[in-house]
């Protein structure tokens, strides 16, 4: 292990980082579809099986708005911890005997699970640009990008395994395995990551919680449609439209939800290069507009093919592949934005609010995907997700052209 020991103390802290979130990641994904499956096959209806996530998206809002205010008081590295804590008491939860399992405790676990991913995203996010030098623009895109798309391959790879361990061994062995897989990672990092890590250098006040600056409310904005536009037909309604009209099982379901985030991950990782960074020129407002009026057309592709029975079932997984490509190059864009715009001291304040953006987009979402699909269908779904999409454009007109560091433009 001498190779680690020549690192850079940031390269090292970095690799402590993204290997939490990669842990942190891969049960949250696992978890997910455990949940959807494991209650689907006990007769929940699918406004049911949202209603679940309710409470993991209601406060991933509140985590995101807190959370930045907390990583600037306390230090990326104790959020991150808590984080991952927060995530192995969430699953022992699900411990319970199976009488337990009530909608209410299943949605106070997610709350839980909730608190505990958004806590740890937002410290990821925001950590990167504490380790990259100043004005090296080039170096952070590149970074944010295999750090969000290398974490969405692993969502996909959680996806997958939780299917396949709850067709292995139950649900209940799936979680404890997990949860106990998770607390040594948690462990490793109580040892490993710096202390004070993002912590601001004047104690920011509760009331700082909300940006004031231009550039990021708008993004924000753009961010909480755009990913409105996913959840809103990926959360429920495809894998119950999956396992209910093509009859799919619980290892096609995962397999297939697991391919779209794998490939998702990877197109998010090598986003610095689709998007002309070859050239030395980092990403603005401008690619943002571009790339979400590209995605806008793909869900009206699908929903059309749907309603008129054309080869349905091929135009709906290959479309959704493809969907999944363009959205990874939207998402990687606005998660470089986020962390160009942010300033450098309490950087997590910003990230902070706009992942809690983020998280009011996924519930939205969420709740919308089981409501819709129950009553009007997939292809409802997907009318709604292009609406989303075309909203983010629309707002996407207001990013500034030229990137804008700190909090220059403010309102």
């Amino acid at each position: 292990m001498s190779w680690l020991a020549q690192l850079s103390p940031e390269i090292r802290q970095y690799m402590v980082v993204t290997g939490n979130y990669w842990a942190f990641t891969l049960t949250d994904g696992a978890l997910r579809m455990l949940v959807v499956l494991h209650f689907h096959a006990l007769g929940y209806n699918p406004l049911e099986i949202a209603m679940l996530f309710l409470f993991y998206e209601i406060f991933g809002v509140i985590t995101n708005l807190i959370g930045g205010w907390l990583g600037a008081r306390l230090g990326l590295n104790k959020t991150m911890n808590i984080g991952l804590f927060l995530q192995v008491v969430a699953l022992a939860m699900l411990l319970v005997p199976s009488a337990w399992l009530t909608i209410p405790w299943v949605m106070a676990a997610q709350a839980v699970s909730g608190i505990a991913k958004d806590l740890n995203k937002m410290s990821a996010k925001s950590s990167i640009k504490l380790l990259v030098p100043t004005n090296a623009e080039g170096q952070l895109y590149k970074w944010i990008a295999i750090l969000t798309g290398s974490k969405n391959a692993l969502k996909g790879a959680g996806f997958f395994l939780g299917g396949a361990l709850l067709s292995l061994f139950g649900f209940e062995g799936t979680i404890i395995g997990m949860a106990s897989a998770l607390s040594l990672v948690w462990i490793f990092s109580l040892i490993s990551l710096k202390k004070d890590m993002g912590k601001a250098k004047s104690k920011p006040k509760f009331t700082e919680i909300f940006s004031k600056s231009k550039a990021i409310n708008y993004l924000s904005a753009a961010r909480m449609f755009l990913f409105g536009s996913r959840d809103v037909w990926f959360v429920v309604a495809l894998p119950v439209y999956l396992a209910s009209t093509f009859g799919w099982d619980h290892w096609y379901v995962g397999g297939f939800l697991a391919t779209w985030v794998i490939a998702y991950g990877f197109v998010q990782g090598i986003a610095h290069k689709i998007t002309g960074t070859k050239s030395g020129q980092s990403p603005d407002g401008r690619h943002a507009l571009v790339w979400a009026l590209g995605l806008g057309v793909l869900p009206i592709i699908i929903a059309l093919s749907l309603t008129f029975s054309w080869h349905a079932e091929t135009m709906l997984l290959v479309g959704l592949l493809v969907f999944g490509a363009v959205f990874a190059v939207n998402s990687s864009l606005h998660s470089y934005l986020i962390v160009s715009y942010a300033g450098e001291d309490g950087v997590s304040l910003d990230v902070g609010f706009y992942y809690m953006a983020n998280a009011m987009g996924r519930l939205i979402g969420t709740v919308l995907s089981g409501w819709l699909y129950q009553g009007y269908g997939l292809a409802m779904c997907l009318w709604v997700s292009a609406g989303f999409i075309f909203l983010t454009a629309l707002i996407s007109l207001g990013l500034p052209k030229h990137q804008t560091q700190g909090t220059s433009n403010v309102i």
